[in-house]
């Protein structure tokens, strides 16, 4: 059963409990007081047909129930939902993906911006009527969940993307629940661990290391009015001292000798730490100890998360020290080995691939397949087949490895192509890449012409090769970020198994997650059955899309008590 939230009016909530293809049982709609919601929604979850809820925005609705103590199921969520059904290839031709741009196309944000802090206080209808956005007709949630309704009916295959819809939409509620839960985090270890790295926490100006790097620097290369920070002047500054700098970026500062190099490395490096990490970041964003980022699920073109502000998907390994289990509680951190080479592998149904990652590291089944002498040019060999590198180690090693797993390097090679055809392609369930923007076809035409140069060509083909490189990759990440979101789905509706009738955050619950990896808050009495779960979850995500073509999913866990023990 469906059952569709629509504001009515300020303070009015509509709730129509809907039959099959949308339709709505106009008898059975009823109007409840936002004041009301919350109990109207306990209710109903507590049913032993529990419903699935249909709204615009999981963000905006979610986040006031969870304050009150709600907890929902499933839902769908019809603008994340909408985003997939427009651009699939699996449903170009149905009326929702040949409409006219509406205003289900515009990415909006959620009505409801709770603060990083916390989220407990936040109201359904806080915000006044003249403060959304100006002159628009808010877009009709019934008929939108019509019209995907029918575009999945009428779609190629139906069943990948009702899986892929219904993941999305989970992955929508877990974001909220990972924000109103937070990732526990001590405030005063990670200031002591910046004052380790960087020394007392300054009143202004750069902290002591940085400093004494700082004055180093200059010495080293005769500037004592030099800026490190700054680009431009730090490169001229080593030019003029005989370093043959082309850029600052650290990658390259690394291939050089000069006695300034190993002071400058260490001074980025701490450097990066205190922008993105430092105190000001402790300051703006853990409260209550509690980290709590502002998740974006489906915030990138290949369906991975986001984060508006936080950097919590770049949690740097200097300060995850500072992520500690509360006392008699543990964390179990899960990280999902080798990834997408094994969903490249599921993609392609490449027996040979599976066999050499079954029940072990799947770069060393690769050496042992003959296919190349190393582990190290194993993995070198496969990220330059998935992200399309073609010179170097990766491009010597590419023949060997296409005739050890003909299958799996054929399927990158193939999406390569469309790509520089400039078509689209499509992850394992169905969400499908954009389209190449007007200048790679303004590129392509000015190649086409009869009166086009070399440079018109040569730049026609580099474009043509870089949205290439893009769809390969693509077809493997999006379809990684769909293993990822099963996984998460699964291990949820397995954590709340663990203790049905215990609130979030006072039973085992997800705190965290990086695509790939995830950390589980849990009392420590349930550490093991929790780390079973995330096991048996990760076995579940790979049958749910290969069935029953045998590539593994192997997740390494550890019960900890800080994230630093983990790794």
């Amino acid at each position: 059963m469906h059952i569709l939230l629509e504001r009515a009016e300020r303070g009015v909530v509509r709730a129509t409990r809907l039959g099959a293809g949308g339709a709505g049982d106009s008898e059975r709609a009823e109007t409840i007081a936002a004041d009301d919601l919350a109990a109207f929604v306990r209710s109903e979850e507590a049913a032993a047909d529990r419903p699935r809820w249909v709204w615009d925005d999981t963000r905006a609705w979610y986040p006031p129930l969870l304050a009150q103590g709600v907890r929902v199921e499933r839902c769908v969520d019809l603008r994340l939902s909408h985003a997939i059904l427009r651009n699939s290839t699996l449903t170009a031709a149905s009326a929702l993906a040949r409409a006219e741009p509406g205003p289900w196309d515009v990415a909006a944000e959620p009505e409801l911006e709770a603060p990083a802090a916390h989220t407990a206080h936040t109201a359904l209808f806080d915000l006044d009527d003249a403060a959304r956005t100006a002159a628009t007709v808010r877009p009709s949630s019934r008929a939108e969940f019509a019209a995907q309704e029918d575009a999945v009916a009428t779609s190629t295959d139906p069943r990948r993307l009702r899986l892929l819809l219904a993941a999305e939409s989970a992955g929508a509620l877990i974001g909220v629940e990972l924000q109103h839960a937070g990732l526990p985090y001590r405030a005063d270890r990670h200031d002591e661990l910046l004052t380790d790295l960087l020394g007392p926490r300054p009143s202004y100006g750069r902290p002591a290391v940085l400093d004494a790097l700082a004055r180093e620097i200059r010495d080293e290369l005769d500037a004592p009015e030099l800026n490190p920070d700054s680009p431009p002047d730090l490169l001229k500054a080593l030019q003029r001292a005989g370093v043959m700098a082309t850029s600052t970026r650290s990658w390259e500062l690394k291939k050089l000798e000069h006695p300034v190099i190993d002071p400058l490395l260490r001074y980025k490096k701490l450097a990066r730490l205190l922008t993105a990490n430092g105190w000001t970041w402790l300051d703006t964003w853990v409260h209550d100890g509690r980290f709590r980022p502002d998740y974006v699920p489906g915030g990138v073109v290949t369906g991975r998360w986001a984060t508006r502000g936080g950097g919590a998907l770049q949690l740097p390994r200097q300060v995850r020290g500072a992520v500690v289990a509360d006392p008699g509680w543990k964390l179990v951190v899960a990280d999902a080995a080798q990834l997408e080479p094994r969903v490249l592998t599921g993609l392609a149904g490449d027996q040979a691939m599976a066999a050499a990652g079954r029940g072990k590291d799947l770069y060393e089944g690769i050496v042992a397949s003959g296919a190349v002498e190393q582990r190290a040019q194993a993995k070198v060999a496969m990220l330059g087949a998935m992200y399309g590198a073609t010179t170097g180690e990766s491009g010597r090693l590419m023949p060997r490895l296409t005739r050890a797993f003909p299958r799996a390097v054929r399927l990158v090679e193939e999406a390569a192509r469309a790509g520089e055809r400039g078509e689209k392609v499509t992850s394992r369930l169905g969400r499908s890449s954009p389209l190449p923007g007007r200048s790679w076809a303004v590129a392509q035409s000015a190649a086409s012409a009869a009166d086009s140069t070399d440079a018109d060509e040569r730049r026609a083909r580099g474009q043509a090769r870089d949205w290439g490189r893009f769809t390969r990759n693509f077809v493997v990440q999006a379809s990684a970020a769909e293993w990822a979101l099963c996984w998460m789905a699964e291990l949820r509706n397995r954590l709340t198994a663990l203790t049905p009738d215990a609130p979030l955050t006072a039973a085992p619950h997800l705190v965290y997650f990086l695509h790939d990896e995830v950390i589980v808050h849990t009392p420590e009495a349930l550490a093991e059955p929790v780390a079973a779960a995330v096991r048996a979850s990760a076995e579940q995500a790979g049958r749910l899309l290969f069935g029953d073509f045998p590539v593994e999913f192997p997740v390494t866990t550890a019960i900890v008590d800080t994230y630093a023990e983990a790794k």
